[in-house]
This record gives C-alpha cells, structure tokens and sequence, in this order.
C-alpha cells in the first residue's frame, strides 16, 4: 500500500487567535481554496471560498473552531480560536 501525501505544502493560518475578524490563509500554491469552519460541537458554522486569502470570520462568536481548507484535491485541518 502506498500513502499519498494529502496536506496543503507551504500552509499558513495566521492570526490565531484573531482578534479584528479577518482570517488570512496562505500556501505556496496561489490557487482557490474552499475553507469550512466548524464550532467544536462539529457543526459547520462557515463554508466560503478564497482567492486573496481573507476570509471573513467576524459573524463567529468568541471561541475554539476547527478551520477545513481544501486546494487542489489537498485537505488540512487547523485549530482556530476567535477572541
């Protein structure tokens, strides 16, 4: 059996824990990503797309989330905390 790598080469979430409602999410690949973000409880609280690499978190409420971001066929997952 053979593993394929899955995980999204150069990715970068920053701020964590954002304070101003703006999430920035970079890779080494400027392709669209999808990024979900789900509560704790697993419930998808967000589903957007991003091409600039913002994405606008301030309808969260403060708190632990889990951000999905998919590019190229690739999917990782970050922690992500919202004051």
């Amino acid at each position: 059996l053979s593993l394929k790598q899955n995980s999204i080469s150069g990715l970068n979430v920053y701020p964590n824990p954002v304070k101003n409602g703006t999430l920035y999410i970079t890779s080494d690949s400027s392709n669209a990503k999808t990024v979900a973000v789900y509560d704790i409880l697993g419930k998808q609280v967000l589903n957007t797309k991003t091409s600039n690499g913002a994405v606008n978190v301030s309808s969260l409420k403060s708190g632990s989330y889990i951000v999905k971001i998919t590019e190229d066929g690739k999917t990782d997952t970050k922690k992500l905390i919202i004051e």
